[in-house]
């Protein structure tokens, strides 16, 4: 009996850290986008505090873009309207 509670509390645990591992923001995996999470709306330049590429693992390519509020969104690189964000960005940093 007691062999079979201690295999299954460690079942129990091994459950609980590998479904944590990829919910975690810090794990790499937690970095990627799935369809569900882009959104097809234009972002305003002025409520975008960063970017960030996703890693090449991920199986969508994307931008995970930050608000000034904290919020990340998912969008897709080739958006005319990122690209444009882009643009400015770059010429912002080249003239300062």
């Amino acid at each position: 009996m007691k062999v079979f509670c201690l295999a299954l509390l460690t079942l129990l645990l091994v459950a609980l850290w590998t479904g944590s591992e990829g919910v975690s923001l810090r794990s790499p995996y937690g970095t990627c986008c799935y369809k569900e999470m882009f959104i097809q709306k234009k972002i305003p330049a002025f409520l975008i505090r960063g970017y960030q590429k996703t890693p090449s693992h991920c199986s969508r390519r994307a931008v995970r873009v930050e608000l000034l509020k904290g919020k990340k969104f998912c969008v897709d690189p080739e958006e005319g309207w990122f690209q444009q964000y882009l643009q400015q960005e770059e010429s912002r940093s080249t003239s300062t």
